[in-house]
């Protein structure tokens, strides 16, 4: 989590950043085939089905780079979409106003779905992880590893965010995993302002 962040255009360094690593990314064969079908396995547990179209966003975005079309959004989201081209992991970036204090990461339920584009589409949330905002006796979905709500999105007014990046120890281990998140939250301190971070490795059930 981070909080005190502020939404603004790429800054140069970051942008070099994103430069540099979409060409390497355009010539070769990424996510490598021991991490892509990983972190695929990861999405079948709870029985859904990662392909086509539901495939994880690290996917996404690799193929995005190869294509040329890398997407350049803001500060906030272009720092999660370049860790994820680096790491080759999902991850969803939501914003902790939608989000609440209070978290639950569980599979989606049959008939859930939320809107994920402006343009009114969904996604089939059942079998899927995904990050919920949990209160009041209810549990609301606001990310995955394919596509974050609409609802649960960066803002320009938003000011504090949670990252949460998928794996499994097949993956990642865990000192690699707090690797990562460190440095998520160091690049949100240099090019999002972020007043106050903190990371943890939580883990899930075999």
């Amino acid at each position: 989590m981070a909080r005190g962040v502020k939404v603004a255009p790429g800054p140069e360094e970051l942008a070099r950043r994103i430069d540099e690593l979409v060409a390497r990314r355009a010539a070769e064969e990424f996510p490598p085939p021991p991490l892509k079908d990983a972190i695929r396995n990861l999405l079948r547990r709870g029985g859904f089905r990662p392909a086509g179209r539901n495939k994880p966003s690290s996917e996404y975005l690799a193929q995005a780079a190869r294509e040329g079309r890398f997407p350049r959004i803001n500060n906030l989201v272009d720092i999660n979409n370049v860790l994820s081209l680096e790491w080759g992991l999902p991850i969803s970036l939501l914003d902790l106003d939608a989000l609440g204090e209070q978290m639950e990461i569980r599979c989606g339920l049959e008939g859930e779905k939320y809107v994920f584009n402006a343009g009114g589409q969904e996604i089939d949330l059942a079998g899927l992880i995904c990050v919920c905002r949990a209160d009041a006796g209810a549990s609301t979905p606001l990310g995955n590893p394919i596509k974050d709500s609409m609802a649960g999105k960066i803002k320009d007014q938003t000011t504090a965010v949670a990252a949460f990046i998928y794996a499994t120890a097949e993956a990642v281990d865990e000192p690699a995993m707090a690797k990562h998140a460190a440095e998520f939250a160091e690049l949100l301190q240099r090019f999002a302002q972020a007043q106050q971070t903190e990371v943890r490795v939580v883990r899930g059930a075999a």
